[in-house]
């Protein structure tokens, strides 16, 4: 009991101790990445200390994440000294991202080393594969570490980049000066820092999308191919588009400069992650060169970029946590993300990234995808904005039924019912563009954060449209509904029907994805070489029994091919499928004469078409 009581008073006193940490100067942070085609980062530190208990700590709550990703694991190598000597470190034994120490008699400073290992493969976000042997992506707050009850916009870094010969780069984090493969940049608040990744490669294009309200933009293109980055001049202006509708949108830019960090790699984590001034969007070697590509990644830059406004610039309170060790709650997270999934995709169709057809066509998906969701009958749409630090991570297996991160999709189709529902009541003199200008917007300019509640969502809807937006939102966010909120497609002109033929948008999908998806048929999704992704919890091949996470063998006696499962579902013969379910091979019967099924949108003559009349370009002249 004694030596539990001793540390336990340890561990306080270092909690107190490291609460009056005062910085006399910036720390000084050197990276050297010229090791990442080797997977391996070094990190150098030079902290201002003074004598007394110490506690480091590595950013655990990554904003734009949702969830406690900060890669500790990938940290190795830590070595701490002061004078020269080594100084000892303890982690505490509760908080693993917690180092605790003490600075020696006379110190006045630190030296902190220690090594980062970015993943192969693994989860989403920063804590993903970032590096091949032509390319990497370096998040600032891999390598770093800071003193406890530190204020982020206050704590000082100043951070020097040494990258492979010859790579080059692209970042919104200022540049004092370049020396052959070193930057040395500006001193930046630790926020701004991790808020602002750098990409680097060898096959590297930066391409200038104009200024608009003094805001320059670009697109720096890292790939592992010279052949990936032969973007076309038609590509390049709808991304110039890009920035003219969310101008035109918001009305204002919360930043210096924007930057869109786009990698092109199938051997990197595949994502969209947020920041104020930039965007670290990922995506297949080939989504600039091939139109399926092209297509089904189409709303990945908008919707980042949106971000800026919506997540980073107005932020849920529970996302504001003003620090990166405190827990985030993402109860709001279907107006963080929701929003943004609305005006990303609606913003790929104003840009011409996506035609106005391709925008119904992946509206329809979603539509149906939700409205087939079993998990409906018993979780709320809020409560998978909450649990999200869990379902970020969740398994394919039975997605319907314990549905995952739909805030996302769903926001699209609660966010366009609003949009129809203002334009309707104010007979076309009002939409979501006002709430967008009026709640995102005001004088813009250099990096701001302005957090809300769900009463200030509430408050901004009314000023532009007075109505029961409480209710409304509170039906479709915090009630068990079993169907799809479908208001915004019905009451636009539009409804949700079903065909024996894919739409491209479907088909660029399955290509990118190399997947067949026959979910609103027989009920499954697989890989082209027939592993079983997901089964329909209440379709065909669930009722015979057929489980995912399996292999199909063969299809009515014949090995399995895509072409061949497709045929033999579009002729509405009888099918038996041989599953190879770990060691063990069994044959199911499937009850199924449907035919294939794929969802589409078809225009319904008796209403007004809105739809049209939202996803026209805001700017004529961008065309």
């Amino acid at each position: 009991m004694g030596s539990v009581l001793t540390s336990h008073m340890r561990f306080l006193v270092f909690l107190s101790a490291s609460a009056l940490f005062a910085q006399t100067g910036p720390i000084l942070l050197r990276v050297d990445a010229t090791a990442a085609p080797q997977r391996i980062f070094h990190a150098h530190m030079t902290m201002p200390a003074q004598p007394g208990p110490l506690t480091l700590v590595y950013p655990k709550w990554i904003p734009g994440e949702h969830m406690s990703t900060g890669p500790i694991v990938n940290l190795v190598g830590l070595r701490i000294t002061a004078g020269g000597q080594p100084v000892v470190w303890l982690r505490d034994n509760v908080n693993v991202y917690a180092f605790h120490l003490t600075v020696p008699p006379g110190a006045t400073s630190l030296e902190v080393d220690f090594d980062y290992l970015p993943p192969s493969q693994g989860p989403n976000f920063s804590s993903g594969s970032s590096t091949t042997s032509e390319l990497a992506v370096l998040n600032w707050n891999q390598m770093i570490l800071y003193p406890e009850g530190s204020d982020p916009d206050k704590l000082q870094y100043q951070a020097t980049l040494r990258v492979p010969r010859g790579w080059r780069y692209g970042t919104a984090l200022p540049i004092r000066r370049e020396s052959g493969d070193e930057i040395e940049f500006q001193p930046a608040a630790a926020t701004t820092l991790i808020d602002s990744p750098v990409s680097t490669g060898r096959h590297y294009r930066t391409i200038e999308l104009g200024t608009d309200r003094g805001a320059p933009h670009y697109v720096h293109l890292a790939a592992d191919s010279e052949r990936a980055l032969e973007i076309t001049p038609e590509t390049i202006q709808h991304y110039k588009n890009v920035v003219a509708e969310t101008g035109a949108l918001f009305g204002s830019r919360h930043y210096r400069t924007y930057h869109f960090l786009y990698t092109l790699s199938d051997h990197v984590k595949n994502f969209g992650l947020e920041h104020h001034e930039s965007s670290d969007d990922r995506a297949p070697e080939r989504s600039v060169i091939e139109p399926a590509y092209l297509k089904s990644s189409a709303h990945l830059l908008p919707h980042e970029m949106v971000h800026s406004w919506n997540g980073k610039f107005r932020r849920p309170e529970g996302l504001a946590t003003g620090g990166y060790d405190l827990p985030m709650k993402g109860d709001l997270l279907w107006v963080y993300e929701g929003l943004t999934n609305y005006l990303g995709e609606l913003l790929a169709a104003r840009a011409g990234l996506l035609t106005p057809e391709e925008y119904r066509e992946q509206l329809a998906m979603t539509a149906a995808s939700l409205d087939a969701s079993a998990g409906r009958k018993w979780r709320p749409l809020e409560d998978t904005a909450i649990f999200a630090q869990a379902l970020y991570s969740a398994d394919d297996e039975y997605s319907q039924y314990r549905r995952g991160v739909d805030f996302y999709p769903e926001g699209s189709l609660i966010w366009l019912e609003a949009d129809v529902l203002i334009r309707k009541l104010s007979n076309g003199s009002k939409s979501l563009n006002d709430f967008c200008r009026t709640f995102h917007g005001g004088a813009g300019g250099a990096p701001a954060l302005q957090p809300y509640g769900f009463d200030d969502v509430v408050a901004g809807l009314k000023s532009v449209q007075p109505y029961d937006w409480a209710k409304f939102l509170n039906d479709r966010v915090r009630v068990v509904t079993p169907h799809a909120p479908m208001g915004g497609i019905t009451n636009s002109g539009w409804k949700l029907t079903f065909s024996k033929e894919r739409s491209g948008m479907q088909k660029a999908l399955e290509e990118r994805d190399k997947q067949v998806d026959l979910m609103y048929s027989i009920g499954i999704r697989m890989k082209e070489d027939g592993n079983i992704l997901d089964v329909a919890f209440e379709g065909p091949a669930k009722k015979a029994g057929v489980p995912p996470a399996t292999q199909l063998i063969a299809v009515n006696g014949r090995q399995f091919t895509s072409t061949l499962l497709r045929e033999s579902v579009g002729h509405g013969e009888p099918l038996e499928l041989l599953i190879k379910d770990g060691e063990y091979y069994r044959t199911y019967r499937l009850d199924y004469s449907g035919g294939e099924r794929y969802p589409h949108l078809e225009r319904d003559a008796g209403v007004a078409d809105l739809l049209s009349v939202i996803t026209a370009p805001l700017v004529s002249a961008s065309r």
